[in-house]
């Protein structure tokens, strides 16, 4: 499969309390090439979610979420959030321009090519990740004329 080209997307969430070490959760993130448009009417994405992630913990108990589609210019974006077993998700979005989805609360990337709030419509267990699909409830263009952020063969690329 590392031959098949794939957009680069970073998925966040905003913790809820119950989930959360802090009083107001904290704001989580990753790093996924796994996503696609299902449906459009009505408007569905699935992005798919290794059970061991912290995100399929917070998404078991948060049902908003959001997507940033990232662009050839936010590699180091998309390899900060593919980290494994980081610190702290708080750090993550320390230096990275965002700002919270007016109807999920979830950070979306700045300059990303294309940002989508969601809300879990299913979750479908498929071996050793789960389906996430969404309903999107918001999108929005912040720089659409960007080029995007692709991965092939196990590496980050840029269209030629």
């Amino acid at each position: 499969m590392s031959r098949f080209t794939a957009g680069v997307v970073v998925v966040t969430a905003r913790e809820t309390d119950e989930s959360s070490d802090t009083a107001s959760g904290d704001d989580v993130g990753m790093t996924a090439t796994a996503f696609l448009s299902v449906s459009l009417e009505p408007p569905l994405v699935l992005v798919s979610i290794r059970h061991q992630a912290r995100m399929r913990e917070v998404l078991d108990n948060q049902p908003l979420w959001a997507v940033s589609l990232l662009s050839q210019s936010q590699r180091h974006i998309a390899g900060r959030f593919a980290i494994p077993g980081r610190v702290s998700d708080r750090l993550m979005f320390a230096d990275i321009p965002h700002r919270a989805g007016p109807l999920t609360g979830a950070p979306l990337v700045g300059g990303a090519l294309a940002t989508l709030e969601c809300r879990t419509h299913q979750i479908v267990e498929a071996g050793d990740h789960c389906l996430v699909i969404g309903e999107v409830l918001a999108a929005n263009l912040p720089s659409p004329d960007g080029l995007p952020l692709l991965h092939f063969r196990g590496r980050y690329r840029s269209l030629a």
